[in-house]
């Protein structure tokens, strides 16, 4: 194609330049006769273009230009990532103590395990201190405080731990919260933040439903009784990571998810109403693991894909919900689905299209990081799945 526009003597000494083939990328010339011209501000830059210099594209071609060559460096940066190998110093080992062995749990001996994983968390607090590293020291001694619960610690490399809140023995509403990247023993605090605000806001719902004699599961006419479940059950991917463009780490955490909840299950009984909150890279691994699952909701949120097309992809009994903050950046992330050099890159559809078929629900205004900020929207949504209030849920 040939370069439009008026031909300068230093122009001519090109003769032609070859554009992108993608007709939003074609290099404009000047506006034919029958075209209004561009106010000048809009159409060209501050400077008028010099001899030889090629035209200043018009404002909506340089906006569809950024856009196109965003798309572009995303997909190199999604090749690269697969195709390059990186090497980077990996951090050093922080002792810890194997976790304690402990049979599934039950009614009668959760609190036998509560205290095992307190001992627990205490010598790995111990240890790190005395290998130098204080923060690690510090989320360790946290953990071990008296009034934490926890079904699993496992201070070793980035940490595994499974925390209650809430009582679990007596629970017939259950939450349990898969996280997304990024989340490690030192950031845990973070994560369990949102699992405390769930099960406040829960507490708070319990009492209303008790003032109009709402029926507990179990059958006493009562409120019912919640419990939440942070599950820091795999080793999560970092979110400026190879690894968090691929399904690789969720489908490591697929079986131990679902090995959790026929555990769960073997506490609560079955008729407890058990709901998945998932969040981010956490909807990855609620995808890879929602055929097995023995739970009543699946909620999605913050999702770049499950990896399924679709809700029936999923092959799961459970009600799929999902919500996207209007704030959120993954609203940036491509919905595609690819395989790689042997490696499956991206995640698929969008969860909140309609065409995934999901249960879409409104989540306010908030950020990737604010479904579960106290007084927000998608908070109190998420509170009525957990407690089954189906036809209180706002929609989006």
């Amino acid at each position: 194609m040939e370069l439009r526009g008026k031909p300068t003597a230093a122009g001519r000494a090109q003769a032609t330049r070859t554009p992108p083939s993608d007709p939003a990328l074609e290099w404009p010339g000047p506006p034919q006769p029958s075209e209004p011209s561009e106010p000048t501000s809009l159409a060209h830059s501050a400077h008028s273009a010099q001899p030889g210099e090629p035209l200043p594209l018009p404002l909506p071609l340089r906006v569809r230009f950024l856009r196109r060559l965003g798309r572009t460096l995303l997909a190199a940066l999604v090749t690269a990532a697969v195709v390059v190998p990186v090497s980077a110093a990996a951090r050093p080992r922080i002792p810890a103590p194997g976790p304690a062995a402990l049979a599934p749990p039950t009614t009668a001996t959760l609190d036998q395990a509560y205290t095992a994983n307190r001992a627990n968390a205490a010598e790995a607090s111990r240890m790190a201190a005395a290998h130098g590293d204080r923060t690690r020291a510090a989320a360790d001694r946290a953990m071990a405080a008296p009034s934490r619960h926890f079904l699993t610690f496992d201070g070793r490399g980035q940490g595994l731990a499974v925390e209650v809140l809430g009582d679990l023995a007596h629970a017939d509403r259950v939450a349990v919260l898969v996280p997304g990247s990024d989340t490690t023993l030192e950031t845990y605090g973070r994560f369990r933040a949102g699992a405390a605000a769930l099960q406040d806001r829960l507490n708070s719902f319990d009492h209303r439903h008790g003032a109009h004699g709402s029926h507990g599961t179990h059958g006493s006419t009562s409120r019912p009784h919640t419990a939440v479940i942070a599950w820091l059950g795999y080793e999560t991917p970092g979110t400026v990571s190879t690894t968090v463009l691929t399904t690789g780490r969720a489908e490591d955490a697929a079986p131990p998810l679902t090995r959790f909840i026929r555990e769960l299950r073997g506490v609560v009984g079955e008729k407890a109403h058990v709901s998945l909150l998932c969040h981010s890279y956490g909807t990855v691994v609620c995808g890879r693991a929602a055929r097995g699952l023995d739970v009543d909701d699946i909620a999605l949120i913050g999702s770049p894909g499950t990896g399924a097309d679709s809700v029936s992809a999923l092959r799961t009994s459970a009600r799929i919900w999902a919500a996207r903050g209007a704030d959120d950046w993954i609203v940036n992330v491509p919905h595609v689905h690819a395989d790689l050099f042997g490696t499956t890159v991206g995640f698929g559809a969008d969860p909140v299209s309609p065409a995934f078929g999901a249960h879409v629900f409104a989540a306010g205004a908030g950020g990737h990081s604010d479904y579960f900020k106290p007084g927000s929207v998608s908070l109190d949504n998420l509170a009525r799945i957990v407690l089954g209030d189906t036809s209180e849920v706002s929609r989006a």
